[in-house]
Order: structure tokens, then C-alpha cells, then sequence
């Protein structure tokens, strides 16, 4: 056997070995690529997609707090697990979260995309409410509310906003000044809260998985 020969099939068998390799590299990064979400990564991604949802007011304050409810209910089961598996989540509870998420993700967009919508007009009134909604849809995005914190101050809006709706309603579609002092008045005790919620020690943890 020449030494040229040699030379050349050492070569080819290296060139082979390398293109195997990054072959399998690729694969495993398309596998990954596909893999379910991680359990802190689809509850963030969740909350961006109602933090986007409040602001551009394609989420009413009643179908925000709808939602949070079902992210809190699903936080409070993630940790009693966590707790109960000395911090880690089994297999088995990794699948049921992600069908639960499932089910909320299809919400969001069903709520999303419904008839439903938040428009507050241009009076002073409806200013504060649309500043109140952009508030809180800030600390959704930056986790400094809590899903159930966001839940129970969309309750307050959808409470404040039902009755600006039942007063309107009442007096040919305006709000007497009596009204207008009392929604505002109203709407400075949510807004207390909202700085208070924003402000405290609790945050939407989203570092484990």
C-alpha cells in the first residue's frame, strides 16, 4: 500500500467522522428546538401574550382577570409540587402543567380576538381608566405582578367599569359630576393598589423550572 494512498484514506475517514458529527449536532438542536417549552418559559411567554393583550385593549378587564385566575390556579399547583418533589417537578406534572397551559393559551386567544374589547373614549373618565390598564399591563410584562395580584385588580377595574357603564346608561350616556367624583375617587383607592402590587416583595418568578 503506497504512502499517498494511506495518506488520502485517513483523510476521507476524518472528513467523514466531522460531517457525522455536526449531522448529529444538527439533529439534536432541531430536536431541541422542538421540545415543549419549559414549564417558568411558558409562563412567561403566557403572561407577555395578556400583558400585550391589556394594553392594546383586545382584553377586557373582566376576561384579563378571567385568565389570571386560571395562571394563579396553576402557579399554586406548580409550587405545592415543587414542594412535595423537593423542588423539581416529575415528568408526569411537567405534561399535566403544559396541558393546563394549553388550555388557558387558547383562551387567551379566543379572548383576544372575540368582540369584546376595552375602549374608553377620550373623556377624563375614560382616560384614567386606559392609564390604570397600561399600569397594570406593565407589571404583568415586567413581572412585578403576580398573576393572582393582576386577577384581583382586574376585578376592581371590571367592578369600577361596570358601573360607569350602569350610570351612563342611566343618564342618556354621560355621567352626572357627583358620578364623575365618585369613579375617580374610586379609582385613586385602585390605584393605590396597583403601586402597592407593583411594589411589594412579591414578583412573577420565572427562574425555575
Amino acid at each position: 500500500m503506497s504512502p499517498q494512498w494511506t495518506k488520502w484514506s485517513i483523510l476521507s475517514a476524518t472528513l467523514l467522522v466531522a460531517a457525522t458529527v455536526t449531522f448529529a449536532q444538527g439533529q439534536s438542536a432541531s430536536t431541541d428546538a422542538n421540545k415543549t417549552p419549559e414549564v417558568a418559559q411558558r409562563k412567561e411567554n403566557q403572561q407577555d401574550r395578556i400583558a400585550q393583550g391589556v394594553k392594546s385593549g383586545q382584553l377586557t378587564a373582566g376576561e384579563t382577570a378571567n385568565l389570571e385566575t386560571k395562571e394563579a390556579a396553576i402557579n399554586q399547583e406548580t409550587r405545592a409540587d415543587r414542594a412535595a418533589n423537593g423542588g423539581r417537578l416529575t415528568a408526569a406534572e411537567k405534561v399535566q402543567v403544559n396541558h393546563q397551559q394549553n388550555q388557558v393559551s387558547k383562551q387567551i386567544y379566543a379572548d383576544k380576538h372575540n368582540a369584546n374589547t376595552a375602549h374608553y373614549g377620550n373623556s377624563a373618565v375614560g382616560q384614567r381608566q386606559e392609564n390604570q390598564q397600561d399600569r397594570i399591563a406593565q407589571g404583568v410584562k415586567s413581572g412585578q405582578l403576580t398573576a393572582g395580584e393582576t386577577a384581583r385588580l382586574e376585578n376592581q377595574q371590571r367592578g369600577i367599569n361596570q358601573q360607569v357603564r350602569a350610570d351612563r346608561a342611566a343618564n342618556g350616556g354621560k355621567l352626572t359630576a357627583s358620578e364623575k367624583v365618585q369613579v375617580n375617587h374610586e379609582q385613586n383607592q385602585a390605584s393605590k393598589n396597583i403601586y402597592a402590587k407593583k411594589h411589594n416583595a412579591r414578583t412573577q418568578s420565572t427562574t425555575k423550572k
